[in-house]
Parts: C-alpha cells; sequence; structure tokens
C-alpha cells in the first residue's frame, strides 16, 4: 500500500494513492463501457459508452475518498492523529499514529465510513430516478444507478463484522465495551475475520473448480488472503502495542551519541572515528556546532578510495530533513515502521534543539523480542 502520487491535502489530511488503483480505475471504465452499460441502456454511441464507464470510474475512487475521509475527519475531531490516507486495489486505508482512548470513539470513527458509503449510494439512486427512471432509463440514469449500487454495496461490505473490515473493528469496539480489554477484543476480532477469510479463500476455489469461473474464482481467493494475512498483521500489531505500551524514546535511546564535524575528510571520518569507535552510524554538525545529518557506514563505502581524502562527509550524509527524529518523552511505539531511507531506519532524538540521543532499529527490534518474551522491557544500549 505504497503510496506512488500525491494528490495533496483535503481538510488538512494528505492523499496519495498506489498505482494498483489506476488498474481498477482502468477495469471499472472498461466493464462499464464494454459490458454494464450497453446492455442496460443499449442503442448509444461507442463513444457514449466510454465517457461514462470512464467519468463513473473517477466519481467512484472519488466516493472511495469520501469514505476514508470520513473516517479520518471523525478521527481528528476525537483527539486522533491522522497521517493520511492511501488509496489503492482494496478501496483505502486512513492511517492514525495515536490510538482512541475508548470502545464508544473508535465505534463512531469506524461507522462513518460505511454511513458516508451508503448514504452516497442512496443519493445517486434519487438522483438517477429523478432524471430518467422507469421501463426503459436512459444512459445517464444507468450511469447513475449503477454509482448507487457499487457505493451501496461498497458500505454493506464494509460492515461484514470480520477484521480488519469496519465491521470487524465495530465488533472489536462492541467487545471491548463488554470486556474491558481492548487486546482481548482485537485477538477475537482477528480471529472471526481470519476465519471469514478462510471461507471466502474456500468459496473462491469452490467457484473455480465447480462453476468454472476463473476471474471470480482467482478474485475471492486474492481477496480472501488479503484479509487473512491483513487480520493477522492487526492482531500482531495489537500485541506489539501492548507490549511497548508505557515506554518512552528515552527508556530506549543511547544517549549522548559521538558527533562528527561534517566538514572532515572521508578518510578523517574512517579513521577518526568509525575505525576508532565500535559504532557505525554518527550524527553530524556544522561548523556552528547545528545538527546537520547523519553519517552512515554504507555512505562512507560509497566513496572510491582515491577520493576518500578529498571528499567531505557533508557531501554524502544523510541530510537532517530526511532523518527520522523525536523527543525523549514520545512513545517508542511512535518509531515502529521508521522508513530504513539514507539513515537506515535510524532516529535521532533532539531535545530543545540539541542532540540528546540515538535510535537503531536493533534497539527496537530487541525491545520488542523482550517485551513479547515477557523479559525486560528495555533493551541494552548503545548498538548503533
Amino acid at each position: 500500500m505504497n503510496e506512488n502520487l500525491s494528490l495533496g491535502r483535503i481538510a488538512g489530511i494528505h492523499v496519495g494513492l498506489n498505482w494498483s488503483l489506476l488498474v481498477v480505475a482502468a477495469l471499472i471504465a472498461w466493464s462499464l463501457a464494454t459490458g454494464i452499460l450497453p446492455s442496460a441502456a443499449p442503442g448509444q454511441a461507442s463513444g457514449a459508452y466510454w465517457t461514462a464507464g470512464i467519468v463513473s470510474a473517477f466519481v467512484f475512487l472519488a466516493s472511495l475518498l469520501a469514505h476514508e475521509l470520513a473516517h479520518s475527519v471523525a478521527a481528528m475531531r476525537r483527539g486522533v492523529k491522522v497521517e493520511g490516507i492511501t488509496l489503492w486495489l482494496f478501496g483505502g486505508v486512513s492511517r492514525f499514529s495515536t490510538d482512541t482512548s475508548s470502545p464508544g470513539a473508535t465505534a463512531l470513527i469506524t461507522f462513518v465510513g460505511p454511513l458516508t458509503s451508503l448514504l452516497l449510494g442512496a443519493v445517486f439512486y434519487l438522483v438517477a430516478v429523478a432524471v430518467g427512471g422507469g421501463a426503459h432509463p436512459g444512459l445517464p440514469a444507468v450511469t447513475l444507478a449503477w454509482l448507487g449500487y457499487i457505493n451501496i454495496s461498497l458500505g454493506v461490505f464494509n460492515l461484514i463484522p470480520a477484521f480488519p473490515l469496519d465491521g470487524g473493528r465495530l465488533l472489536q469496539s462492541l467487545i471491548w465495551l463488554r470486556t474491558g480489554d481492548r487486546l482481548r477484543a482485537t485477538h477475537i476480532a482477528a480471529r472471526i475475520g481470519m476465519g471469514f477469510a478462510y471461507l471466502l479463500i474456500a468459496y473462491g476455489l469452490a467457484t473455480f473448480l465447480f462453476a468454472g469461473s476463473l476471474i471470480g474464482g482467482i478474485w475471492s481467493v486474492f481477496l480472501g488472503w488479503f484479509l487473512l494475512s491483513a487480520a493477522r498483521a492487526e492482531e500482531t500489531g495489537s500485541m506489539i502495542r501492548q507490549a511497548l505500551s508505557g515506554i518512552s524514546v528515552a527508556d530506549v535511546m543511547t544517549q549522548n551519541p559521538v558527533q562528527a564535524p561534517d566538514d572532515i575528510s572521508v578518510d578523517e571520518a574512517l579513521h577518526g572515528y568509525v575505525l576508532a569507535s565500535r559504532h557505525s552510524t554518527f550524527p553530524t554538525h556544522d561548523a556552528g556546532g547545528r545538527l546537520s545529518g547523519l553519517l552512515t557506514l554504507a555512505a562512507l563505502k560509497n566513496v572510491a578510495p582515491d577520493a576518500r581524502a578529498t571528499t567531505h562527509i557533508r557531501d554524502i550524509i544523510c541530510p537532517l530533513d530526511k532523518v527520522s527524529t523525536a523527543g525523549p518523552a514520545d512513545p517508542v511505539i511512535k518509531l515502529l515502521g521508521v522508513p530504513e531511507g539514507c539513515s537506515e531506519g535510524r532516529t535521532l532524538v533532539v531535545s530543545g534543539g540539541q542532540l540528546v540521543g540515538i535510535i537503531s532499529p536493533s534497539d527496537i527490534s530487541r525491545l520488542l523480542q523482550g517485551s513479547l518474551s515477557g523479559r525486560s522491557q528495555v533493551p541494552v544500549r548503545g548498538a548503533r
């Protein structure tokens, strides 16, 4: 679900899309223009069907965006930090960097998405009737009716009580409300989601083997596989969040890391820092003592031996704007999933404009291993 194209910000929320969504849009336009619309409203020119199909595909994508925006706006109004929305093959994902504090808030944030799809579907149907419903509807009415059908289908499908669909999250909220245990509620809802996924996979295989429907069978198996993987990931993520609850960045970081001036040569960095230290990465500062970036061993290795004496490390460091940063009091869970990039997954810990620590992926990995196995929650520091 990586973002390939940024669409900007809507209501203060970053929106992007994955290339797979363009494939879906093309398939929708093709199926409408060559099959659905000519059958429902015959007698039109091919260009008219293609125009209606392409417009309908983009209107449907806008409907998907409205569904996710409803989730995100409701979350923001309840104090949940929203990182953004990514539209992709199976619809969309709203990314939240903080959790809700109550089952009621979770249920409300979840329910507004399907509700938006159902309302949009009803509106499209009403407009379809108004512009030409009846025994022989025209192309505009048929197109609007299809948009109504697909949005209502989206809303109903999302209400199936199987994690990670919205219905599964509503089920999780209900169990959380009844038991008072969020982790247990997530576990139960995820298991139900896995069961639904297995049923969908079995249905797809049966459709392919006994009904001879290749496309429908493969699509059901693929969708079931995705739901199964997502449910498992949701269960694992919940366990990780529970295990890391209450642990701060300050508990994990290597304090006061060695810094290197960014005006020295690669040769000086190798002999004066890398070979003289057990660390492989070094925060750098400029002539004024201001933090300027992160020097990694990979960057040093990329410099040809005959250029090491004349190449300054400021020319090869990972710049500060591409390095993850955090405060000592931030929850360590905030650092899960920090992209590798040129910083190789490192996070610089800054307080009052000054560097006070550094965290590496191995620090996070040891923390997770210790927490999930019941050992000490704080890993041994110092490996970078």
